[in-house]
């Protein structure tokens, strides 16, 4: 049974794992507006800017709880992560607002797209980095040098090649997660092929990332072998309903296996909350901070979980159906 605050980094996995399949989507439909191409270019964008709108603020409070979790319950955790990668977080922190940003000037024609897109891009990137650096055990090895310098100790734990490698991982995971999602928002059968094929094309991408990161990889323990198998099985059911075009269960199964994926690394860590030296109950707060936060977590979610609902009804609901590109008017 899990202690109080292994539940708790447990909570902050599922945090992290919501921001993931949600705003990570989001992420991924900007790709793939950057990426857009062929006749049906902008009914393309305006899929995705129609897919993204009404939620997207929304998908990061994901991303808020996990952060307030890990400082206000494991603060000695927090502190090493937010020195050692203050430069990429706040890079990711960047990225975040100038994507709000644009998104919120382009749907009102007041450009923005590319920057939109750009954003997209990079901080995703950025994101997967950190993750790599944590998973890599740099973040641990960096607390204990001294006196080698800024390089050694604020940019060499994340830029490493299998870092990065974990970066471009899921950069190809949000991709892949949008154009999955992308074939059920379509409202026709040929943006339906468009995103059919994309995600096809961002899967194969997906496995062949994870190769490469798991050859760069400095240790043996990044991954748990039942989860792999577990992850194994809901891409071959992703692949095999996109290839049959039941985009429904295709979502589902991407779905499982990006969270699979997630799961695996949290397993496989388990139980340092930042390998290789700061296991989950040295790094936590008193017991007494964790049961507040705890309680926190219980009363927030039971607000937190219809708000969401009825967000994603009423808004999802309204933009169902994008509007298509108007005729040019006849000369």
């Amino acid at each position: 049974m899990l202690s109080l605050a292994e539940s708790l980094a447990a909570i902050i996995v599922v945090a992290l794992t919501g921001y993931v399949l949600l705003g990570g989507a989001d992420f991924g439909g900007g790709i793939w507006d950057l990426l857009a191409s062929g006749p049906r270019k902008t009914r393309q964008r305006d899929l995705i800017a129609h897919a993204i709108g009404p939620v997207w603020e929304a998908n990061h409070v994901w991303l808020i709880l996990a952060i307030v979790l890990l400082f206000t319950c494991f603060p000695r955790a927090f502190a090493r992560m937010a020195i050692a990668l203050h430069i990429p977080l706040t890079l990711m922190l960047f990225g975040i607002v100038l994507r709000g940003s644009a998104f919120v000037f382009r749907s009102y024609g007041g450009g923005g797209g590319r920057v939109f897109a750009i954003a997209s891009l990079v901080t995703p990137v950025l994101l997967g980095m950190c993750v790599g650096a944590v998973a890599s055990g740099a973040i641990g090895a960096a607390a204990g040098v001294q006196g080698e310098g800024f390089y050694a100790l604020y940019v060499a734990p994340w830029l490493t090649p299998f870092v990065f490698a974990v970066g471009l991982f899921a950069l190809t995971c949000f991709a892949f997660l949008a154009a999955v999602y992308l074939t059920v928002e379509a409202p026709d059968a040929e943006l339906q092929e468009d995103f059919r094929q994309r995600a096809i094309l961002s899967g194969v991408w997906v496995l062949m990332m994870a190769a490469l990161g798991l050859a760069l990889a400095p240790h043996g323990n990044l991954v748990e072998p039942r989860m792999v198998a577990l992850t194994g099985a809901a891409a071959l059911a992703g692949f095999w309903a996109l290839w049959r075009r039941r985009y429904r269960l295709a979502r589902v199964a991407a779905a499982a296996q990006v969270t699979l994926i997630l799961w695996g690394w949290g397993v496989a860590q388990f139980p340092y909350m930042l390998p290789p030296d700061l296991p989950i109950e040295l790094a936590a707060a008193p017991r007494a901070t964790l049961r507040l936060a705890l309680i926190a977590v219980i009363a927030g979610a039971v607000v937190l979980f219809p708000s969401l609902y009825y967000l994603f009804k009423v808004f999802k609901a309204q933009s169902s159906a994008p509007p298509t590109t108007p005729p040019h008017p006849p000369r």
